[in-house]
């Protein structure tokens, strides 16, 4: 991806999120140069993956497929005696016909929430003992209701709806065609993006970047070491 993608895909993301009256914790804005004085009282932003996280995953088509994500809290499974949260939450936008590949995680469970905006179209599979799609239905459960449903099956989600995804349950979505941008809210187990992501496909989970302009603010895979 290009940086000057990636800087025009968090401006549009927080006109989006100012609009519907997110607010986005103080860390959100700190630049890079602010970041260059900052120590030793940040290590759990860093640590942690908190911040901005934009993704082609490795495609180079970021407005098919691709996703801005922001994780505002996340615990952190290899070191839990520092961070001992068990639980992580995010705030994405997902536009219109921009799909995230299919995957799946062994141990996170996720509630994806329809925070506003179009709808969000969610694909799912179950995953068998050789991780391929499997060809038997299985329950989900949508705001504390179960429903059934078949392999390959589409749910869609309105606004204020949402779904608890289990391990092993595969899963793709994108903003329904015609309905404009979505945003969108994840509530989960702890996220390790390291370690817990099946994708069906080979990815790059992280984007290569071409530095065409300057960063407006760090991803968080971009922070600098604490000076010593």
């Amino acid at each position: 991806m290009k940086r000057s993608e990636i800087n025009s895909s968090i401006r549009a993301a927080m006109a989006l999120f100012e609009s519907r009256q997110f607010k986005l914790p103080p860390f959100a804005f700190w630049t890079p140069q602010q970041w260059q004085q900052v120590g030793e009282e940040a290590r759990e932003i860093r640590e942690n993956g908190l911040g901005w996280d934009v993704t082609d995953y490795g495609r180079g088509n970021f407005s098919h497929t691709g996703l801005l994500l922001f994780t505002i809290r996340n615990g952190n499974y290899t070191n839990r005696q520092r961070y001992p949260k068990g639980y992580a939450e995010k705030i994405m936008v997902v536009r219109e016909n921009q799909v995230t590949p299919w995957h799946f995680h062994w141990n996170k469970r996720e509630d994806i929430i329809n925070r506003g905006g179009g709808d969000l179209v969610v694909e799912l599979y179950l995953a068998d003992e050789n991780d391929e799609f499997s060809d038997k239905a299985f329950e989900v459960t949508i705001d504390g209701v179960r429903r059934k449903v078949a392999p390959g099956d589409k749910v869609i989600l309105t606004p204020g709806e949402s779904i608890c995804l289990e391990p092993y349950v595969y899963h793709t979505f994108y903003g329904r065609d015609g309905g404009g941008t979505v945003m969108v809210g994840e509530v989960s187990d702890v996220n390790d993006d390291a370690n817990d992501n099946r994708f069906y496909e080979e990815i790059g989970r992280f984007p290569t970047i071409e530095e065409d302009e300057p960063a407006m603010y760090y991803l968080c895979t971009e922070y600098p070491e604490v000076k010593k």
